[in-house]
């Protein structure tokens, strides 16, 4: 008769349950790896959801710089030559 497989003590199943959660499981060239799993927020990964909902006040301050966007000015001219609006100008 072969020896009874002993249970699991609640925190070996709690450890087991975190370490499925952290990596996933995938086969390359035939042998089974363990990756970890990308972090993600509301099921995209955080990068894209950095580009997506940050304002560049937060993204100034966190150093990412990369991801902002230039925002388009009205006041802007296009050509030396084209005349501006002055009304909204200040003077002084």
């Amino acid at each position: 008769m072969g020896k009874r497989k002993e249970k699991l003590s609640a925190r070996a199943r709690a450890a087991k349950r975190e370490r499925n959660r952290e990596f996933r499981t995938i086969f390359i060239n035939g042998k089974q790896k363990r990756v970890r799993i990308e972090p993600t927020i509301d099921g995209i990964p955080v990068d894209e959801f950095i580009r997506q909902n940050a304002d560049p006040i937060w993204l100034h301050q966190n150093e990412m710089w990369e991801y902002m966007q230039e925002e388009p000015n009205e006041n802007r001219r296009t050509s030396p030559g084209e005349p501006q609006d002055d009304e909204n100008d200040i003077p002084f």
